[in-house]
């Protein structure tokens, strides 16, 4: 039999097999297809967002409901309890009574020569402040201490019958008060603990602890010139039990604002101040300006000189105690310290010697 003839496959040149090409038509349909696919997954998370949105307005519902159940327990509390939740809260108000209000004489500010401070002389004169406005301004400053300080034996002390590390803190007014308040301590074979807080009236008594302690070491406090401006941080160690070291002839405002205050204190005599002995200065009159620090300084002035009359002599006094037994015994007051702008003597003096000294 004659062999039937194959049909011939078309063949490029090369001799390969052609490859029919899909037409155009077909390649629209796949790729309608195919954007008809990726739109349906785009549309799936749109779902998605709304369920999002639809949860978000319960959680609201939620937080009203709980607001509403917190009012309506406020209001079923009795109105007298929630007032007393509100006082507990803030803290008592304590009334101190202001200090008084010294006035200064209108005396003509005359040229000033020579000052005489009621104070031991310093031990290093080129640091001290007076003398060294005494060099700015050509003064003559002379050191006298008007009261002599008799210290108390340990003997006298005891009698007293007070454990001072029974304290847990110091009130300091005065340099003597730091000074005999360690003397004491040295001669009864005490150490001083470390945990020891010291409150001080002004910020030269506070460093002056350095002679003693190490001022980085210790809890001290110091005010502006008064006890007052430490009420606050007084406040905040009511805890803690005070030991006032003072003269036998001291402050009494002190002791009436511990009081106010209702702490726990101890007021210690450790020293006694007696009128010196002045008759080495024989007139007052020299000087045209005495300055005192405490009011035993004044009454030594009367006691000594009971026949001073001041005419053109200006007095300065430190501190509001001094300033009015200036006035109770008879004198002018011409300068005073501390005032709003001059915290210190030394600065007062010398706000006074640039009226009273101009050229």
């Amino acid at each position: 039999m004659a062999a039937k003839k194959l049909a011939k496959k078309p063949t490029n040149k090369k001799g390969t097999a052609k490859v029919k090409k899909p037409k155009a038509k077909q390649l629209n349909k796949k790729k309608s297809a195919k954007k008809t696919v990726v739109a349906k997954k785009k549309i799936a998370p749109k779902k998605i967002t709304s369920k999002k949105t639809s949860i978000k307005p319960k959680i609201k519902k939620v937080k009203v409901e709980k607001k509403q159940i917190v009012k309506e327990e406020i209001k079923t509390q009795n109105p007298s309890e929630v007032k007393k939740t509100r006082k507990s809260s803030k803290k008592p108000l304590i009334t101190v009574a202001p200090l008084p209000k010294i006035e200064v004489s209108n005396f003509p500010k005359n040229k000033i020569k020579s000052v005489l401070l009621s104070q031991p002389k310093p031990a290093d004169p080129e640091t001290n402040p007076y003398c060294l406005l005494g060099k700015k301004h050509n003064l003559n400053v002379n050191f006298r201490h008007f009261i002599k300080v008799e210290p108390l034996t340990a003997q006298e002390f005891r009698l007293q019958r007070i454990d001072i590390l029974a304290h847990g803190a110091v009130v300091l007014n005065s340099k003597l008060g730091v000074d005999h308040y360690f003397r004491m301590c040295n001669e009864m074979r005490i150490t001083v603990p470390d945990s020891m807080k010291f409150f001080c009236i002004n910020e030269q008594i506070a460093y002056y602890l350095q002679k003693y302690i190490q001022y980085r070491k210790r809890k001290i406090f110091f005010g502006q010139g008064t006890l007052v401006d430490l009420v606050d941080v007084i406040n905040k160690n009511k805890t803690e039990k005070f030991l006032l070291p003072v003269s036998d002839v001291h402050k009494e405002k002190i002791v009436d604002l511990l009081d106010e205050l209702k702490l726990s204190y101890t007021k210690g005599v450790f020293y006694k101040t007696i009128s010196a002995n002045l008759s080495d200065i024989k007139s007052l009159n020299d000087y045209d300006l005495l300055v005192f620090f405490t009011p035993a300084g004044i009454k030594s002035l009367k006691q000594n000189f009971p026949n001073f009359k001041q005419g053109n002599t200006r007095i300065a006094a430190f501190g509001h105690t001094v300033a009015q037994k200036v006035k109770e015994l008879g004198y002018r007051l011409d300068i005073f310290a501390p005032n709003p702008l001059n915290p210190s003597m030394s600065g007062a003096i010398s706000t006074y010697l640039k009226e009273s000294n101009k050229r």
